[in-house]
């Protein structure tokens, strides 16, 4: 495939997607890498939960409000330099991170690799779409996906295997060598593909974005800790809100948007980031439950329920390029029902866990959630974006993963809140502690297990939803007939 850059120079495409899947991989990994991590942090610098959490918090935080910006920097900022300079901002943050000696300078590398991290995955997106013909961006978001969906995926049981032998700064250092080279490989293979114009900065925009999604962002971060009746977290949650009305009502009377919101008018684009939501939201909670009710209910290890889940890893590793490859000869709307379909059977039977379920059994069912996302989450991204025209691309994926990031963090907030609040009200009386402690420990075991089994629950819903509308999705036909127009409108 002969590709131009906006110069009319030659594009080495197979070295410019390999440097932007495995830079974006690293990022991506990045975000889930601490998770099995908090323990010993706490520990080494002597600090709370609530303090460490903000490792996390802080980190969705910056890259919630960075997403939306990356529509405007990819056609202000040439697509080379705009690349360098985002993998140039995270090697600094894991450096920052690397040599942290208090836990204020490590949170400030963290926060640092969020505005990087921001823009990379955009930008992969963005770069895959306009390189690819409609055709072929079916297998090469599939090779994207390898990224999107494995590094997650693979963070958890990486984590617990280099903090049990090497310690956490390695978690940090054994990622600054291969930012560099995908820097290096920036300089070399990455070309300017996206084409420029000269949007103005609205600040009004930018302030009412960074205020709306930071505060929801923020608000549902902060569930787990306070519960929902607290009075910050019902009022960060009311003024994000509030500022993001705001922000979409000021973006649909602009000339120029600083987000353009108008691609929700396209059907095939909405319902398609709608489904591709879901299935984030359903793969996203069980990836967070499962891990802990391996170790609470199982008594195993965070490099052991890590185990556990890695075949799925390696499975959507495996078909994501597959499906990909499948969603250009069929099309969405078959793929996203066979793979919603086994989400959802593979996610009831976690509803019916309990102390005694063979682990192999539970590999063995998330692998089969894992392949049923393979079908759905890239297939669907790519989909929604045919729909689009080629300049409107940007602003599709910047409210892409903008919808999908605020979904993750709600949640996130919603499964422990289930977690949490079966568990309490399933519990024993106290009284039963000082009559029967064996009872009363049984009794306390089997509300915990509850409290499990809830929140499978609630995701079984969230897959089965999304089955349900994935009988609503338009042909393939109908979304190739649809960009076809769109790029004839454009080239004319």
């Amino acid at each position: 495939m002969d590709v131009k850059d906006i110069n009319g120079k030659h594009v080495n495409v197979p070295m410019m997607v390999t440097t932007l899947i495995v830079g974006t991989f690293i990022t991506i990994l990045n975000q889930t890498i601490l998770s099995t991590a908090f323990p010993t942090l706490m520990k080494a610098f002597n600090i709370s939960t609530a303090t460490v959490q903000w490792l996390s918090t802080g980190f969705m935080l910056v890259n919630g409000i960075m997403i939306p910006v990356s529509a405007y920097l990819s056609a202000k900022v040439p697509s080379k330099w705009l690349y360098m300079s985002a993998m140039s901002t995270f090697f600094v943050g894991t450096l920052v991170a690397f040599i942290a000696n208090s836990f204020g300078v490590l949170l400030i590398g963290r926060l640092i690799q969020a505005l990087g991290v921001g823009i990379t995955m955009p930008l992969l997106q963005n770069i895959m779409m306009s390189i690819f013909p409609p055709n072929r961006r079916g297998a090469a978001m599939g090779m994207a996906g390898i990224a999107i969906g494995v590094a997650p995926a693979i963070g958890p049981t990486l984590s617990g295997y280099v903090i049990d032998n090497f310690g956490w700064r390695f978690l940090f250092g054994m990622i600054l060598p291969i930012a560099g080279l995908v820097i290096l490989a920036t300089l070399f293979f990455f070309k300017n593909v996206l084409p420029l114009s000269d949007p103005k900065l609205d600040i009004p925009s930018l302030i009412e974005s960074s205020i709306g999604f930071g505060s929801l962002l923020y608000g549902f971060s902060e569930v787990g800790n306070d519960g929902w009746g607290d009075p910050i977290v019902l009022g960060t949650i009311a003024l994000g809100v509030v500022f993001i009305f705001i922000f979409g009502y000021r973006q649909l009377h602009l000339k120029e948007p600083f987000v353009e919101l108008r691609v929700f008018k396209s059907k095939i684009f909405a319902l398609s980031t709608v489904l591709g939501t879901i299935a984030n939201m359903a793969m996203v909670g069980v990836e967070m439950i499962l891990p802990m009710y391996l170790q609470i209910i199982h008594g195993k290890s965070a490099l052991e329920s890590g185990l556990t889940l890695l075949p799925g890893a390696i499975l959507i590793a495996l078909m994501s390029p597959v499906t990909g490859q499948v969603f250009d000869r069929i099309g969405a709307k078959r793929l996203a029902q066979l793979g919603l379909f086994l989400l959802t059977i593979a996610t009831l039977p976690y509803f019916f866990l309990t102390e005694s379920t063979p682990s192999i059994f539970i590999t063995v069912i998330y692998a089969v959630r894992m392949f049923g996302i393979s079908m759905v989450m890239m297939p669907l991204t790519t989909n929604g974006m045919n729909a689009l025209s080629p300049d409107m691309i940007r602003h599709g994926t910047a409210v892409n993963n903008t919808v999908r990031q605020v979904a993750t963090s709600m949640t996130t907030a919603v499964m422990i809140s289930v977690l949490s609040n079966v568990t309490n009200l399933a519990k024993p009386a106290a009284s039963l502690l000082k009559t029967n402690p064996l009872q009363y420990k049984q009794d306390f075991f089997g509300a915990t297990l509850s409290g499990y089994h809830a929140a499978f629950l609630l995701a079984a819903g969230f897959s089965l939803i999304g089955w349900i509308l994935a009988f609503f999705l338009n042909t393939y036909a109908m979304s190739q007939e649809v960009t076809i127009k769109n790029e004839k409108k454009v080239k004319a």
